[in-house]
């Protein structure tokens, strides 16, 4: 009898840091700079990303100490999940948190690292770096409210 894999046995909470860590599909919309309304609560994704963000890789290029760097960077968490409705709906973490699983284009249930970008759900080389923008508030001239929708559906 075959094993079920990690992610269909524990909770997010259960999972151990390596197993965490291994959900990240490497798609960048949670890398992006997001505007929130005040009054409303509305969150405005961009195609703009972190300093940090490598666009060809589709990764933090310093994730041990990306804190240090970006202090208002976000550290995804069991206990803050919820919380993160901004969170793409097709995050891996998202999907297991709401009951639905892991999309056949991730890379752990495709065993292809790449298949995140075949299937169009990553921003890879869709994006330019905050780094580039004259003032931070530029940002919103690169508004993408279609990265809010969910991406690679299943």
């Amino acid at each position: 009898m075959k094993q079920r894999p990690f992610w269909e046995t524990k909770t997010l909470a259960e999972m151990s840091p390596s197993e965490w860590e291994s959900l990240c599909d490497g798609c960048g919309l949670c890398c992006l700079i997001r505007f929130e309304d005040e009054d409303s609560g509305e969150v405005t994704p961009t195609r703009v990303h972190c300093r940090l963000f490598d666009s060809d890789l589709c990764r933090c290029s310093d994730y041990a100490a990306r804190k240090r760097h970006v202090p208002d960077c976000i550290k995804l968490t069991p206990g803050n999940i919820e919380d993160l409705l901004w969170m793409p709906r097709s995050c891996a973490y998202r999907r297991l948190h709401e009951g639905r699983g892991l999309a056949s284009w991730h890379p752990l249930v495709s065993g292809d690292p790449e298949s995140v970008h075949a299937a169009g759900v990553s921003v890879r080389g869709q994006t330019v770096s905050e780094a580039a923008l004259e003032h931070p508030d530029d940002a919103i001239d690169f508004e993408a409210r279609d990265l809010a929708e969910e991406r690679g559906r299943e």
